[in-house]
């Protein structure tokens, strides 16, 4: 790392950062990027999974399964709206940043993009996902299933189906952020990217 100059390493991280971003929604913001990975998939909220056996004795058991679809669908149409809000916050990276991210352990970086974009991030998702829920009655469903969650005597705390969804996409977009982050790192001249085949490789 002494022989790295700084404007390698800020010109590294960006690489990186960039590299992260566009991966991450290339793979989430299609169909079945969410719902077809294990990873990001997003499940029910606790409260309707404990009330699964119940709901289902009550016939209702597609109803779940038709949420989970649902939500997930709505993630990935909201994901392709990061993109240029995470290009635009690599911008942001100062070259006193740039080496102390760097040695700052495997997902460092990504908690970086994390701390700058996530506010905003939650900003352009919403209108998204709400348009989404909207237009596929996800909400009524959602408040449906939770009021008849709430009838069987399971209590929780509440929050709108808008308000999870959105939290769990901006989670999934930073999980596969951080996945590419860990690739570039453990291999990064297999990357085929010189700079950061430079800048990853003389940390290693």
């Amino acid at each position: 790392m002494a022989d790295l100059s700084n404007k390698d390493a800020t010109t590294g991280l960006k690489t990186a950062l960039e590299k992260g971003a566009n991966a991450a929604v290339s793979q989430l913001g299609v169909q079945d990027g969410f719902l077809g990975n294990d990873k990001v998939k997003i499940q029910l909220p606790p409260i309707l999974e404990k009330a699964r056996p119940l709901v289902k004795m009550a016939g209702r058991g597609q109803q779940l399964d038709e949420l989970v679809v649902s939500m997930n669908r709505a993630a990935e149409e909201a994901v392709p709206l990061a993109k240029p809000l995470l290009l635009s916050a690599v911008k942001s990276m100062t070259v006193t940043d740039a080496k102390q991210i760097l040695t700052g352990g495997d997902t460092s970086v990504t908690q970086f993009f994390r701390d700058k974009t996530s506010t905003q991030l939650a900003e352009k998702f919403m209108p998204i996902v709400k348009k989404v829920t909207d237009r596929s009655a996800l909400s009524t469903q959602y408040n449906a299933t939770m009021g008849q969650v709430a009838k069987l005597g399971i209590a929780g705390q509440q929050v709108t189906v808008e308000d999870y969804v959105t939290q769990r996409a901006l989670d999934g977009l930073f999980t596969m952020i951080a996945e590419e982050e860990k690739a570039i790192r453990q291999d990064p001249v297999g990357t085929g990217s010189k700079i950061l085949g430079k800048v990853f490789g003389a940390m290693r």
